[in-house]
């Protein structure tokens, strides 16, 4: 495969945020991008951007664990776009609390858009990568993997991605399909606003009190998780695989 082979991608969550970043990152390097999000309309605005920049794009409105949604989605995405060989596995919720009073419902939700979602569109998505020889599946955990108080799903979740994204690597590698992971640390976007919300503090003090503790001395931006899975999925980076990549501005462990 050359530098010049077309290539379409998937990025789910792409509505707004890291995948919205991801999406834009992604057509900027000259790949046909389909937007998956819960909500179609959503992707409206991250797809006209792309489009007036010269590129292709495509938005789908599909729920990630739902099965046969991923599949009618991905039949569209090969029909409109062409054949997906690169897939971001974004799309996440959060169902924030500490774990007494952690609803079963709220646990279930999460490893559902994150875990069950993942391994959908993973599968999916695989065959085309095989019969193509080649193919780059770029998973986001976090560092909330390492645990993190209140969030005993997202956590698990997160964790169970990274198990996830090793496995992919050492069963597809004969296939020439890379795996990887990339675990932000606090990045500036409407979850972590949500989570300020929750802790019941303004935005701007929450990101000081975290920042305090980064040792760049700044919180993340959509775009740095961007300009890494940019990497992840170029032609140059197929000796890399099973990775995780924590890019949190210092060390995450």
């Amino acid at each position: 495969m050359t530098r010049s082979t077309p290539r379409t991608a998937l990025v789910t969550g792409a509505a707004r945020g890291i995948g919205a970043a991801v999406a834009r990152r992604l057509a900027a390097d000259g790949l046909s991008v389909a937007l998956v999000d819960l909500d179609e309309a959503s992707c409206d605005s991250v797809v006209k951007e792309i489009h007036d920049a010269g590129g292709r794009a495509l938005g789908c409105g599909v729920d990630v664990a739902d099965e046969s949604a991923v599949h009618a989605a991905i039949e569209r995405i090969d029909s409109e776009l062409g054949e997906p060989t690169v897939l971001v596995n974004n799309a996440g919720i959060l169902r924030d609390n500490l774990l007494f009073k952690m609803s079963v419902e709220d646990w279930d939700a999460v490893m559902n858009v994150h875990l069950r979602g993942s391994f959908l569109m993973t599968r999916a998505v695989q065959e085309y990568m095989t019969t193509a020889g080649w193919g780059r599946i770029v998973n986001l955990s976090s560092t909330s993997a390492l645990g993190n108080r209140g969030q005993a799903n997202y956590a698990a979740a997160k964790a169970g991605i990274q198990g996830f994204t090793k496995t992919l690597a050492i069963e597809l590698g004969k296939f020439g399909i890379t795996a990887n992971a990339i675990a932000p640390g606090f990045i500036e976007t409407e979850m972590t606003m949500a989570t300020a919300e929750r802790v019941g503090v303004t935005f701007d003090d929450f990101k000081s009190a975290v920042t305090k503790q980064i040792p760049v001395g700044r919180g993340g931006l959509p775009d740095d998780i961007a300009h890494a899975v940019s990497f992840f999925v170029s032609e140059d980076a197929g000796y890399v695989s099973g990775q995780v990549l924590y890019v949190a501005g210092g060390p995450a462990a």
